[in-house]
C-alpha cells in the first residue's frame, strides 16, 4: 500500500513542492514547526533511513543542505535544524526546519496547522532563494 508521501509525490494528495528531481522531492510540512519547515523525501518508499543506499542518503542530505541554505537566506534564523525521525509516516523523510526559538522549534508533536495560502507563500520565498542560488531542482 502506498504511503501518504508516495500519494503526495504522485499527485493523489496535494503538496506544496519546492524541489523535484529524479531521486527525491521536497515539500512543505502541513504542520510546520516553523514557517518554511520542509520535508525532503525520496521517491522510493523506504521506511527506515538506515536502509537507504549510501548514494541516495548523500543525495537527500545534499538537497536538504541546499534547501537549508535557501531557508537561511529567506528567514535569517539562528540555525537550520535537520531531523530524521521517521515516526509520523513509514517513508524516509528529512525535516529541514528554521530554528528561531531554540530547541522548541524542533518539537514535531506540537500542532501548528497552517493554510494552503500560507504554505504557498512560504514556498514561493524558498523557491526564489533556490533560483537565486542557481539550484537545479527547483519546482516551478
Amino acid at each position: 500500500m502506498a504511503t501518504l508521501f508516495t500519494k503526495i509525490i504522485g499527485g493523489e494528495l496535494p503538496g506544496v513542492f519546492v524541489w523535484r528531481d529524479e531521486h527525491c522531492v521536497a515539500f512543505l510540512s502541513i504542520n510546520p514547526a516553523q514557517p518554511g519547515h520542509t520535508l525532503v523525501v525520496p521517491r522510493e518508499e523506504i521506511d527506515h533511513w538506515i536502509d537507504l543506499n549510501p548514494d541516495l542518503l548523500n543525495h537527500l542530505s545534499a538537497v536538504a543542505q541546499t534547501i537549508a541554505q535557501a531557508q537561511q537566506s529567506v528567514y535569517s534564523p539562528a540555525k537550520i535544524g535537520l531531523l530524521v525521525a521517521g515516526l509520523e509516516v513509514p517513508h524516509v523523510h528529512l525535516h529541514v526546519i528554521p530554528i528561531v526559538n531554540g530547541e522548541a522549534d524542533l518539537h514535531l508533536d506540537q500542532p501548528n496547522p497552517t493554510t494552503a495560502e500560507a504554505l504557498e507563500a512560504e514556498a514561493d520565498k524558498i523557491r526564489g532563494a533556490l533560483r537565486a542560488a542557481g539550484a537545479t531542482g527547483v519546482d516551478d
